[in-house]
């Protein structure tokens, strides 16, 4: 279950960073793209146990929550 956490995880977070980089109008969809990244990472992180990978991911689900909130909100 942890592997296809990871894979989604980080196809979700390459996809965001390519449509954020392109700084078209929709970039900011990247962000939706991001907070699918981590919380499919912290995800992983917490069946696996692994406490510092984890708090990252959690610190960046409450990035990417400031990003949609002033990009889409």
């Amino acid at each position: 279950m942890i592997r296809p956490l990871q894979w989604a995880g980080t196809a979700a977070g390459v996809a965001g960073a390519f449509l954020v980089a392109a700084n078209v109008p929709a970039s900011g969809w990247g962000f939706l793209l991001f907070l699918i990244n981590s919380t499919t990472w912290a995800t992983a992180a917490a069946l696996m146990r692994n406490r510092p990978l984890l708090l990252l991911n959690l610190a960046f689900c409450a990035a990417n929550g400031v990003g949609i909130w002033r990009w889409l909100i």
